[in-house]
């Protein structure tokens, strides 16, 4: 598979299983927009170079619309064209636990101004390029978005409805021949790495739970996946749900 003359833009891709998506793409030969809010995304973009493949750091608070179009803009002017985008930035809170009851209208739209809104952001901006592309667009859930969290509930909530902001613009897109789906990764982050430290038992306790026995890897476990959402090999997949989880779900 080969994302050659493919420029993708990946929000949140300084770390974690957002790093590993800009690098599988850049693997496959897509010039890779790492859209940070912080110039962990330019070491990145650096890292990608280092190993003789394509990418451009962008400055992008996707809560802020002016720098998302700012990215998108670099993206058509470094390349002439945007494919892809892939929403994979969250709320630096996601993984900080709380309950719904003692949620502040800060706290929500801390979550609320990432996701959602930022997923917005990033259609309302993209949507021009993608058009002239016949493009693709993705956003991430997660696990918690799938069946709730009892610590994380505000992710989860977020998580859970940018499912219905992605199958709703998968409807309103596919007359422009733009899709649009969703992916639900499970794999290592520092999130999840700083968990685990805490309390080693985590990981095997978790692997154990996924049918192929391991946690995912972001670049050849996620990455991998994304890309192929992005190349011309699916181009007849839209409004769907893909779980890249080692067989955690089986039934989205």
């Amino acid at each position: 598979m080969s994302l050659d003359d493919h420029t993708v833009l990946v929000t949140g891709s300084g770390a974690g299983v957002g790093r590993g998506i800009a690098m599988a793409l850049a693997s496959d030969g897509a010039h890779v927009i790492v859209a940070t809010r912080s110039e962990n995304g330019l070491a990145v973009a650096n890292e990608i170079t280092a190993r003789g493949d394509a990418a451009t750091w962008a400055r992008c608070d996707v809560t802020d619309r002016d720098t998302v179009i700012g990215a998108v803009d670099l993206a058509v002017a470094t390349t002439g064209r945007l494919d892809a985008v892939v929403h994979n930035a969250t709320s630096n809170a996601s993984s900080q636990p709380h309950d719904l009851a003692g949620v502040d209208r800060s706290l929500w739209n801390d979550h609320f101004s990432v996701s959602l809104r930022g997923a917005h952001h990033c259609a309302v901006s993209a949507f021009d390029a993608l058009q002239k592309q016949g493009g693709t667009f993705i956003v991430m859930t997660s696990p918690a978005g799938i069946e709730g969290s009892a610590t994380l509930p505000l992710y989860a909530t977020m998580k859970g409805a940018l499912r219905g902001f992605a199958k709703s613009l998968a409807r309103e897109w596919a007359r422009y021949g733009i899709t649009v789906n969703v992916v639900s990764p499970l794999a290592y982050s520092p999130a999840m790495t700083a968990a685990i430290a805490a309390e080693p038992a985590m990981e095997e306790r978790l692997s154990r739970r996924i049918p192929l026995g391991r946690i995912g890897d972001p670049e050849r476990d996620i990455g991998a996946a994304v890309a192929w959402l992005v190349g011309p090999a699916a181009r007849f997949v839209t409004g769907q749900t893909l779980g890249i989880d080692g067989g955690h779900y089986t039934n989205l």
